[in-house]
């Protein structure tokens, strides 16, 4: 090409038309300057399908990719922080149900507690009745043996100041009032 651009300004150089006018005027060879222009629309139309267009269609695929990884960038945040919030959550309700379980323990125990005071004191009342009824029988078997020796005792004393026997009859009504004289 630059062959042909060359050849064309030897060509003008040569010959000089007279009718030039303006062009010359400004410096400007009307051939060489269309020669130029050719060239030049020649190379622009070459590196416009060559390059510029290859060139601008990767960079909108660029882009799209770009803007693409952008997109999914944003859905994974979004996603991680759906996540933060749901494991945020899912502790908050885990401290809940430890709470809850926390202070049904605590309650349990307080029953317990309460159900094994009042089974002790329970127990405690049934062994101090208990007491309080072999206290009684002991004391009724006491004053029992104690009337009966004092009733031998004053039998035998009675002999003693009487000294026949009265008979027996009359003996069993002496005992029983003297009993009934004791406290």
């Amino acid at each position: 090409m630059s062959n042909i651009a060359y050849a064309a300004e030897e060509a003008t150089t040569t010959e000089q038309p007279q009718d030039a006018g303006l062009l010359v005027s400004l410096g400007i060879n009307g051939t060489l300057f269309t020669f130029q222009l050719i060239n030049f629309a020649i190379v622009a139309a070459i590196i416009w399908f060559l390059i510029l267009k290859p060139l601008t269609k990767k960079m909108t695929e660029r882009q799209k990719l770009i803007d693409d990884s952008v997109d999914n960038a944003k859905k994974i945040q979004e996603t991680l922080q759906k996540s933060e919030q749901k494991y945020q959550h899912r502790i908050d309700e885990a401290k809940v149900e430890a709470n809850k379980i926390l202070e049904k323990a605590s309650d349990e125990t307080e029953e317990l507690t309460v159900n094994m005071k009042q089974k002790a004191k329970q127990e405690i009342e049934i062994l101090v009745d208990q007491a309080k009824k072999n206290i009684k029988t002991e004391r009724e078997e006491m004053v029992k043996e104690l009337k009966e020796e004092a009733a031998t005792l004053i039998t035998d004393a009675t002999e003693k100041i009487l000294v026949e026997k009265i008979d027996s009859a009359k003996d069993k009504e002496l005992i029983e009032e003297m009993v009934k004289k004791l406290p």
